[in-house]
C-alpha cells in the first residue's frame, strides 16, 4: 500500500493553460464608468410625449368615468329619497359637497396655470424689449413686475428701492437690470439653495440606497418637488397638474438639448477628472444625478423667472454642484 492520499483533490493540469491563482488574479473594479441613469430615466420618463391616441383615450376614459359616476350617484340618490327622504336629502348633500370640493379643487388648478402664464408673459415681454431696446416696454415689465410681487412682504424694501430709482433710468437694459439687482436677487439667491439641497438629496440617496428602481424613484421625486419649490419662490405656485406640466417643459427641453448626457467637464469642479476610478461606482452615480439635478433646476430657474439674466449673472451648474457636493463625497473644496 502507498502513502498517496487517493481521496484527494485532483489537480488537472492543461497544455498551454495560464497559470491564474488568486493572489494573480486581477482585482475585480467597482469603478465602472457611472452615468447617472437615474437621473436620465427620470428625465426621459417625465419628458416623454404622450401620443395623441393616448391623450384621447384618456380623455374619454375619463368623459366615461364621470358620465358612469353621475349616472350611478343620480339613480342611488334618487332611490333613496323615494325610500326615505331624510337619507336621500342627507345623500344629496353629500355629492353636492363632493362636487363643490372637485370644483374648488378645478379652480386651483386653473389659478395655478394662470400664475405660471403670468410668468411666461413678463419673460417674453422683457426679452422682446431688450431685444428691441424700448424703454417705454421695459417701464411696462417693471410695472408689471412690481404688480406680480405687491403683496411678498420679503420684497417691499426691494420694490420700494425700484420705485425711487425707476426713473433715474433711461435705458431699457439698465432698468431691467436694476428690477433684477433690488427685486429678482432674494429669490434668485432662495433658488439657488433650493437647488443646491434637492442635488444634494438626490446624489445622497442614489449612494446608499442599492435598490435598482428606488434611486429613480427618489430622483424623480426630488426634481419634482424642486421644480415646483423655484415655482412658488417665483410667485408660480402650481398645482399637481401645473408642476407636472411645468416640470415635463422643463425635462423636455434638456432631453432636447441633450442635456442630460453628462460629461467630465460636468463633475471635474466636484471632484477632480480621476473620481470614478477612485470612488465606488454607487458614489460614482451620486455625484452624477446631483449634478443632473443641479442642471434641472437651472433649467427650472430660467423657466419659471419673470426677467432673462440680463445684467445678474446666470447661475452656473458647476458652481452650484461644488457647492452642494463639495462635502458630501470627499471631494472639492468649499466656497
Amino acid at each position: 500500500m502507498s502513502g498517496k492520499n487517493d481521496n484527494g483533490p485532483v489537480l488537472i493540469e492543461l497544455e498551454g493553460a495560464p497559470s491564474q491563482t488568486p493572489d494573480t488574479a486581477p482585482a475585480v473594479s467597482d469603478a465602472a464608468p457611472a452615468e447617472g441613469r437615474a437621473m436620465q430615466a427620470a428625465a426621459a420618463f417625465a419628458a416623454r410625449p404622450p401620443s395623441a391616441l393616448g391623450r384621447w383615450f384618456w380623455r374619454l376614459l375619463g368623459a366615461l368615468a364621470v358620465f358612469f359616476l353621475g349616472l350611478w350617484a343620480w339613480d342611488f340618490v334618487t332611490g333613496l329619497i323615494a325610500r326615505s327622504p331624510w337619507l336621500g336629502y342627507g345623500a344629496l348633500a353629500l355629492v353636492g359637497a363632493f362636487v363643490a370640493v372637485c370644483a374648488g379643487i378645478a379652480l386651483r388648478e386653473w389659478a395655478a396655470f394662470a400664475r405660471l402664464r403670468r410668468l411666461d408673459t413678463i419673460h417674453r415681454m422683457a426679452a422682446r424689449v431688450l431685444a428691441e431696446d424700448d424703454l417705454d416696454g421695459a417701464r411696462r415689465v417693471v410695472a408689471r413686475l412690481r404688480a406680480l410681487y405687491a403683496g411678498r412682504d420679503e420684497l417691499k424694501w426691494g420694490l420700494a428701492r425700484l420705485a425711487e430709482r425707476e426713473g433715474e433710468v433711461l435705458d431699457a437694459d439698465a432698468l431691467l437690470g436694476l428690477a433684477e439687482a433690488e427685486v429678482l436677487a432674494p429669490l434668485d439667491a432662495a433658488a439657488r439653495r433650493e437647488i443646491e439641497a434637492a442635488a444634494r438629496q438626490v446624489a445622497a440617496v442614489t449612494a446608499v440606497v442599492p435598490l435598482a428602481l428606488a434611486d429613480v424613484v427618489a430622483a424623480l421625486a426630488g426634481n419634482l418637488r424642486m421644480i415646483r419649490r423655484i415655482a412658488e419662490i417665483y410667485g408660480g405656485r402650481a398645482g399637481t397638474l401645473g408642476s407636472w406640466r411645468l416640470t415635463r417643459t422643463v425635462l423636455t427641453h434638456l432631453v432636447a438639448t441633450g442635456a442630460v448626457a453628462v460629461g467630465d467637464d460636468l463633475i471635474g469642479s466636484v471632484a477632480g477628472g480621476g473620481v470614478l476610478s477612485k470612488i465606488s461606482r454607487r458614489f460614482g452615480e451620486g455625484v452624477i444625478n446631483g449634478a443632473l439635478t443641479a442642471r434641472v433646476g437651472v433649467a427650472a430657474l430660467e423657466v419659471c423667472r419673470p426677467l432673462p439674466f440680463a445684467r445678474a449673472p446666470a447661475p452656473s451648474v458647476s458652481s452650484l454642484v461644488q457647492r452642494a457636493l463639495s462635502g458630501l463625497f470627499g471631494g472639492g473644496k468649499e466656497r
